[in-house]
């Protein structure tokens, strides 16, 4: 099978899939505060990825590329709806890309329809420096992701089978690049052990993809003739892998993507310790139903709520987010408290302090 028609298959596959809610957000509660001190005119979302400065703690995370016209059309209105909320856009992988010239266009149309825009290029941990410089310049990159994505190449039928180097090839790519770089999971979460490897490699921002948004294994299983079926519940929900990569590593800044879908979700990753979320299967609805309006229409709406949060929780400035007391319970609670994570940290801080 074709590259491209592979990437057609995961588009199709990402839009049918859904969302499972199993990410862990219902398992977090904020502390009401009665007397917030707060006005609404006043909070504000402005928020970094690094050494960017973005216009909230919002990204259009990493989906496609790579699949001919089809995901051209799809880059093209993300790309004007990025332009229009002035919010970072991520690409998908940029092999197919490197592998063959007349894929280019499909991801140089998002630099094209944003051209003063935030944009990450995107490529897999296999890759070597030279082909990660060449993602840069092909869409005039603000950073770059490195996605890894084991499970879903064990599931995928032609994927790969050898992940032996990629520490060190990641460790290469950061020390050759002028942008920040971003290493990611793709939807099974990042462990602490994970957290601290990549921070002793240089990395500085990771992206832990956590459990419970886009199922990749879920996808690629359909492709396949027998099943892995085990593999579909496989991975770190993502609100227990944004703790578990700032308890690790408490230098590392940390963006929360896998199943966010509301501003609620937005808020509870940035008071477990995450800087920005990104958005991506959620995003993808949108677009097919309503085009680049329809993005817009949507995001703004979640800025909006979030400010309302904001308010309500006393603070005007999202970094203020983690000093907010939250109450963890459930599923997330347990695997935290079995990692050895203390939980009443979070319940028992205060802006006061």
């Amino acid at each position: 099978m074709s590259r491209a028609k592979r990437k057609l298959d995961h588009l199709r596959g990402a839009l049918n899939s859904g969302q499972s809610r199993r990410s862990g957000f219902d398992d977090i509660s904020f502390v009401h505060q009665s007397i917030p001190d707060t006005n609404v005119k006043n909070v504000q979302l402005n928020s970094t990825i690094g050494e960017l400065n973005i216009s909230s703690p919002i990204f259009i995370n990493a989906m496609t590329g790579g699949g001919g016209q089809a995901t051209e059309k799809v880059n093209a209105s993300l790309a004007e709806a990025a332009s229009v909320l002035g919010t970072p856009i991520a690409v998908g992988s940029q092999m197919a890309a490197i592998n063959n010239e007349s894929e280019r266009s499909t991801y140089e149309v998002v630099r094209d329809k944003n051209p003063q825009g935030i944009v990450f290029a995107n490529i897999g941990s296999e890759a070597e420096v030279h082909q990660a410089l060449r993602c840069v310049e092909m869409i005039d990159a603000d950073a770059l992701q490195i996605h890894l994505n084991v499970i879903q190449e064990l599931v995928m039928p032609e994927g790969d089978r050898n992940f032996q180097g990629a520490l060190q090839r990641i460790e290469a790519i950061c020390d050759a690049l002028d942008v920040p770089v971003i290493v990611k999971e793709v939807g099974f979460g990042m462990s602490m052990e994970t957290a601290k490897k990549l921070h002793s490699s240089g990395v500085s921002i990771i992206d832990i993809g956590g459990f419970g948004g886009t199922n990749f294994s879920s996808i690629e299983n359909k492709r396949r003739e027998n099943e892995l079926s085990f593999f579909d519940d496989w991975g770190i929900a993502t609100t227990n892998a944004v703790v578990e990569a700032n308890v690790a590593c408490p230098n590392l800044e940390v963006l929360a993507t896998g199943g966010v879908q509301s501003a609620l979700d937005i808020a509870k990753s940035l008071a477990l310790g995450a800087s920005a979320c990104g958005m991506a299967g959620q995003v993808l609805k949108w677009v097919q139903t309503g085009g680049p309006e329809e993005v817009v229409k949507q995001i703004h709406h979640i800025q909006y709520e979030l400010t309302w949060i904001m308010a309500a929780l006393g603070i005007h400035q999202t970094i203020q987010f983690k000093k907010v007391p939250i109450i963890l319970k459930g599923d997330t609670h347990h695997w935290l408290q079995e990692r050895g994570v203390n939980t009443s940290l979070f319940s028992n801080r205060s802006l006061e302090r």
